[in-house]
């Protein structure tokens, strides 16, 4: 379906401009959003107009939100995380972390998903784009520093293995019981022998 839309919408196009979507996206989502109206002849004479209108509001929405921009363009943050082996981490610094500090730090009200980034799964420093307008993308760094992640080693045995002090005690009382069975086999008496002891 081809639709004109009515206000900026992020990874589709500005106001103005004829966009071909599919038809549950249009339906579903743009124009009850009223992002966007179906594209007829009607409503492709108001192109001029809505772009003039979208013009004026994205000037004073980049004037207004020009000074967060350079404040969170200034932004660093760093966070430790458990690192394996291969140097990857274990889990990720999301998006939601991530917009956490920013929130925290300069007191503002910013959702995770202006935050354009995968989440971080590597050790080092990463420069992470927030979309406050369109136009307006500041960076901020975030550093990632590896937590290693000790393994405790199996102690190396030679001969027997480390048994617990439970167990060691029903072996020894095996053993024991063996000892007393085995010296009463080895010293039988016959039957003339204790007819003697009578």
């Amino acid at each position: 379906m081809k639709v004109l839309l009515i206000k900026d919408v992020f990874n589709l196009g500005r106001a103005g401009e004829v966009k071909k979507v599919a038809d549950g996206y249009a339906r579903n989502f743009l124009i009850p959003q009223k992002m966007a109206v179906k594209a007829t002849a009607g409503s492709l004479k108001q192109v001029e107009k809505i772009q003039a209108a979208a013009s004026k509001q994205r000037e004073l929405l980049n004037e207004e939100m020009s000074g967060l921009a350079e404040q969170i363009a200034g932004l660093e943050f760093s966070f430790t995380a458990k690192v394996g082996e291969t140097g990857k981490l274990y889990g990720s610094i999301t998006q939601q972390m991530i917009i956490d500090e920013v929130n925290q730090k300069l007191n503002v009200n910013l959702d995770r998903h202006q935050v354009e980034s995968q989440p971080l799964r590597d050790v080092g420093d990463h420069n992470v784009r927030i979309r406050l307008t369109f136009d307006l993308i500041p960076e901020v760094k975030v550093t990632v520093v590896g937590e290693e992640v000790e393994v405790e080693e199996e102690p190396v045995e030679t001969g027997k293995k480390k048994r617990t002090a439970k167990i060691e005690e029903v072996v020894e009382a095996q053993e024991k019981a063996e000892t007393v069975d085995t010296a009463e086999e080895e010293t039988p008496q016959s039957d003339d022998q204790e007819a003697e002891s009578e």
